[in-house]
C-alpha cells in the first residue's frame, strides 16, 4: 500500500498531521536527527529495561520470603500464561483504539501496579500479590510489545523500517543485558522490593516521553472498519498470513524453528555446567557474549539486507543459526562455546528484525495489529513445548546428538525456504 503526505502539528503529543512531511521525507533524514523516532526509541529501552528489571526482582522476592524455587517457577509459568493469553487478543484492541494512547496507558498501569509491590512490602511480605500483580503486567505488556510494532513505521517510513527495528532490537538486547545487572545490585543493596520499585518508575518515565512522541494520523482508508468480535478479528489477522505468500510461508517455517530453539538457552546452560563443569560465572559470561551477538546482528541487519534482499538474508541467517546450534554440542572449550552462542543470536536478530520489517511493510495499517497477533500467536504456539521436549531429550540421551539433531533440522528449513516465495523477496517491498 502507499501512504499520503504525513503531517504534523507543532503541538507535541497531538497525534495529528503537520505539514512536516512524508515517508518520504522522513526517509532522507538519518534516524539519529527524527525526533520523534529518538524520543520513541528512549520510551521502548525504558520499557523492555523495566521489563529486565522484573525478570530478577520478582522471583528474587518470593526466593527471600519462602525459599521456595518451586513457587519461583510457578510465578514465572503464570506470568508466561498470561502473556500468551493476551497474545490472542493484543491485536484486535490495538486495531480498535487510538495506539498513542494505548502505549502510554500502558506503561502507566504497569508503573501503578509494580509500585504497589515496595508500598505493601513496607509493612509485610504478601506473595499472593505478586501472582495477582505479574500476570495483570504480563498480559499489558504483550499490548504495549503489538502496539509499539503497529507505530514504527509512522514514525520512521517504509524505507527505513528494517534500520529502526534493527536500532530497537539492538537497545532493547542492551537493557535485557543491563536490567538483571542493574536489578541484582539494587536488590543487593535496598533489597528486592526497591528493585520492583526502580521498575515501576522506569515505566513511569517511558509514559512522559511518549507523551512528547507525534505519531503519524491513520489516513482515512486506514481506519477500522465495521467492528467485529475479537475472534473474528483474530481470523481476519490470519487469513491476510495465509493470503500473503511470502508472510505464510514465514510463519510455518518460523512455527518450527521457535519450537526447535527457544530451549536453547537452557541447553547452553546445562553443557556449561553439567558437560563442561563450569560456574555460574562463567555461564554468565558466555549469555553476556550471547547479547553482544543479539546486539551487533540487530545493528548489521538493515546494511545486509539493502546489500542482498531479504530472501537471501532470512534464509542464510536461519542456515547459520542451524550449523552455530550443531556445533554447540560438539564444543569442549568456553570461548568455541560463547561464540557459537553469540553467533546464533546474532543470526537470530538478523531474521527476526527481517521477518517482522516485511511484515510491517506489507500489512495494511488497520490491520497491522491484528497481523502482528496473530503471527506471534501461530509462531510461538508450539514453542513452548519445544523446550521442554529439547531439555528432556538432552538430559536422557547428552547435548551433543541433541544439539546436532536440532541445528541440522533448522539447516533444512533454510533450504526448504529456498523452495517457498522467500527466495524471490529481493530488496524491494512488495505493496
Amino acid at each position: 500500500m502507499t501512504y499520503e503526505a504525513a503531517r504534523r502539528e507543532d503541538e507535541p503529543g497531538s497525534g495529528t498531521p503537520s505539514d512536516a512531511g512524508d515517508d518520504g521525507l522522513r526517509g532522507t533524514r538519518p534516524l539519529w536527527r527524527q525526533r520523534d523516532f529518538g524520543i520513541f526509541w528512549t520510551a521502548q529501552t525504558l520499557s523492555v529495561l523495566g521489563d529486565s528489571f522484573a525478570l530478577i526482582a520478582l522471583p528474587l522476592l518470593v526466593l527471600e520470603a519462602t525459599g521456595s524455587v518451586a513457587r519461583m517457577g510457578l510465578l514465572t509459568a503464570v506470568g508466561g500464561a498470561a502473556s500468551v493469553v493476551a497474545a490472542v487478543f493484543a491485536g484486535a484492541v490495538v486495531d480498535r483504539v487510538d495506539r498513542r494512547r494505548l502505549l502510554i496507558a500502558c506503561d502507566l498501569v504497569r508503573m501503578g501496579l509494580y509500585g504497589v509491590i515496595p508500598l505493601v512490602w513496607l509493612f509485610s511480605p504478601q506473595i499472593w500479590l505478586l501472582y495477582a500483580v505479574l500476570p495483570l503486567c504480563e498480559a499489558v505488556g504483550m499490548l504495549f510489545a503489538v502496539g509499539y510494532v503497529t507505530v514504527v513505521r509512522g514514525l520512521v517510513g517504509t524505507e527505513q523500517l528494517t534500520e529502526a527495528n534493527g536500532r530497537l532490537n539492538a537497545t532493547a538486547a542492551a537493557a535485557g543485558v543491563l536490567g538483571p545487572l542493574c536489578a541484582g545490585l539494587v536488590a543487593a543493596w535496598s533489597g528486592p522490593a526497591a528493585a520492583v520499585g526502580v521498575n515501576a518508575a522506569s515505566f513511569g518515565v517511558s509514559a512522559a516521553l511518549l507523551f512528547f512522541v507525534r505519531f503519524r494520523k491513520r489516513a482515512p482508508d486506514e481506519q477500522p472498519g465495521k467492528r467485529t468480535g475479537l475472534w473474528q478479528d483474530l481470523r481476519t489477522g490470519i487469513a491476510f498470513l495465509y493470503g500473503h505468500a511470502v508472510l505464510r510461508s514465514l510463519t510455518v517455517l518460523l512455527f518450527v524453528f521457535s519450537f526447535l530453539t527457544l530451549g536453547i538457552h537452557d541447553l547452553v546452560i546445562y553443557h556449561l555446567k553439567h558437560d563442561l563443569g563450569q560456574d555460574d560465572g562463567t555461564v554468565g559470561t558466555v549469555m553476556a557474549a550471547g547479547a553482544l551477538g543479539t546486539i551487533a546482528g540487530a545493528l548489521l541487519v538493515a546494511r545486509i539486507r539493502r546489500r542482498i534482499g531479504f530472501g537471501p538474508t532470512w534464509t542464510g541467517s536461519v542456515a547459520v543459526c542451524g550449523l552455530a546450534f550443531a556445533g554447540l554440542g560438539w564444543a569442549r572449550d568456553v570461548p568455541v562455546v560463547a561464540a557459537l552462542c553469540a553467533a546464533f543470536l546474532a543470526c537470530a536478530a538478523v531474521g527476526g528484525t527481517c521477518s517482522m520489517s516485511l511484515r510491517q511493510e506489507v500489512t495494511p495499517e488497520h490491520l497491522l495489529g491484528r497481523v502482528t497477533s496473530a503471527f506471534w500467536t501461530l509462531h510461538y504456539a508450539a514453542a513452548p513445548i519445544g523446550a521442554a521436549v529439547l531439555t528432556w531429550a538432552a538430559e536422557e540421551q547428552g547435548t551433543t546428538p541433541v544439539a546436532l539433531a536440532a541445528g541440522a533440522t533448522c539447516v533444512l528449513l533454510a533450504v526448504s525456504a529456498l523452495f517457498t516465495p522467500i527466495r524471490g523477496q529481493g530488496r524491494t517491498v512488495s505493496r
